[in-house]
Order: C-alpha cells, then structure tokens, then sequence
C-alpha cells in the first residue's frame, strides 16, 4: 500500500509528460493518491488528458491563474467531483521570452516585472484562499521553485526575482496556514531539467551541462526523482516540515565544483 493510499491532489500546471508537474502526479499517483490534473489552454488539453489517463484520473480541469475568476471557477469544477482533498501543487511560472535573453538590467520591463510576480509567485497564494474551504485538515500545499531565487544565473532574470518572492511566500503561507488546520506549505528546488518551460532560457543546454558536471553527483536530476521527493513532502511521513525549500538537484547547490576547473 502507497503512503499517500487515501489522499487527494490537485496538480496545476502540467504541461506534458516531460514536465515536472507530470513526474510529481505520476509518483503520486503510484503512491495511491487520486489525482486531479489542470490544463492552462486548449493547445496543451490532449497532452495532459493523456496524463491523466497515465493516472487512471478522470479529472481534468481548466486553469488560467492570471485572473481570479478563472481559479474560481476551477474549484467550483473541482467540487463536482471532490467535496475535500489533501494536497495542492503549484507548478506555475511565466516570464516574457524576450526577459530570459541578455543583461538582466536592459532587458527588464515594469510589465514583464509585474507578469513574472503575478503568474509565478502570486497565483500560489491565489489558488491556496480558493482552496483553503476545501482542503482537509493536516492537507499540503507544495510549489517549485529553483536555484535562481538565491543565485544570479545567466539569463534566468527576472525569473530568479519570482523565484525568490515564492520561497519568501512558502514560509508566510506556512506561518499563515499552519495553525488552525494544520497545514504544510513546502517548495522544492529542483536542478535543471529539459522541459517545454526551460526551452525559453537562452543557452539552457550550456545549463544542463555545467550542473552535471559541476554537482557533487555529477550528474543531472529526472522528473522521477522531483516526483518521488515532492510526495514525500506532501506526504504524513513529512508532517513535521513547513515553510522549507528542499533541493533536488544532486548536490549543485552547495557543491559546484568548478567545470572547467581542475581543483
């Protein structure tokens, strides 16, 4: 029996069966949990559908977080099949292309600014007061964020400054929601992967390999292991963890050992 054999998730954000969101509702699911998977637009709709049908889930819902209307009207959608549920994940992001190429200064615009906050940081907080009616008691909220919130990465930009307002907005989330119902809110930081969001990133390739070669595992990380880490987290066996960024990414983060060095 899975240790997640009984609860309910709610995952928001899948994009395909190459992103992160996807290997977290799959490690989920093979947990036991029953899974319910959002869609942002029609263009990705068969792809998640496909997901869903991975997950053996019949729930598949609209999302635009960028308007409350829209996250309202997804728990509303929601409530025709579930009444409570347990876990919440947010795998939102969004910046202009045209901000993930260049001099962080020069390329940055108030708007693209504002979007990035809005979309990647804000609609965490969004989707947590439309859920809070509905999420059961000792339930967990978990968001992803990246190594660019702490550290100014080439081309991450404005990015990395979204980052850093979600992780500030997992521990006030944690501090705000944790006394009366018991709930957990984690974020999980994870190295880079090749998925349809990292595609943006100017030079992503040049990323990938330098984290691989750079991390104390000397290796990259796959969704799988995101997947299997985020349901720990998510799950009773981490019911003592709140307002925490845990990094899955082979050790890069402390590590970084000079690629090009010979040290």
């Amino acid at each position: 029996m899975g240790f997640l054999k009984g609860k309910r998730a709610l995952i928001v954000g899948v994009a395909s069966n190459r992103s992160i969101a996807w290997g977290i509702a799959e490690s989920m699911s093979k947990q036991g949990c029953d899974i319910a998977l959002t869609y942002q637009n029609d263009k990705l709709k068969k792809r998640v559908l496909k997901c869903a049908e991975v997950c053996n889930s019949d729930i598949v819902i609209p999302c635009d977080v960028s308007t409350d209307e829209e996250i309202q009207r997804t728990f509303k959608l929601l409530k025709k099949s579930w009444d409570k549920f347990d876990i919440l994940v947010h795998s939102v992001a969004y910046a202009d292309r045209e901000e993930l190429d260049g001099n962080y200064v020069e390329v940055t615009t108030r708007d693209g600014f504002l979007k990035a906050h809005e979309i990647s940081s804000y609609s965490f907080t969004a989707l947590a007061k439309e859920a809070l009616p509905m999420l059961n008691n000792n339930g967990s909220l978990l968001t992803l964020s990246y190594l660019g919130a702490q550290r100014a990465i080439p081309n991450y930009n404005v990015m990395g400054i979204a980052k850093a307002s979600l992780e500030a907005n997992v521990r006030y989330m944690a501090a705000a929601l944790g006394e009366d119902k018991g709930i957990r809110v984690n974020a999980v930081s994870a190295g880079p992967i090749k998925t349809l969001a990292a595609s943006g990133i100017r030079n992503f390739g040049k990323l990938l390999d330098y984290a691989a070669s750079s991390s104390a595992l000397k290796r990259n990380i796959t969704i799988e292991e995101v997947g299997n880490a985020s349901a720990f987290l998510c799950s009773d066996l981490a019911s003592g963890i709140t307002g925490e960024v845990v990094y899955i990414d082979a050790g890069y983060n402390f590590y970084e050992k000079g690629a090009d060095l010979d040290l």
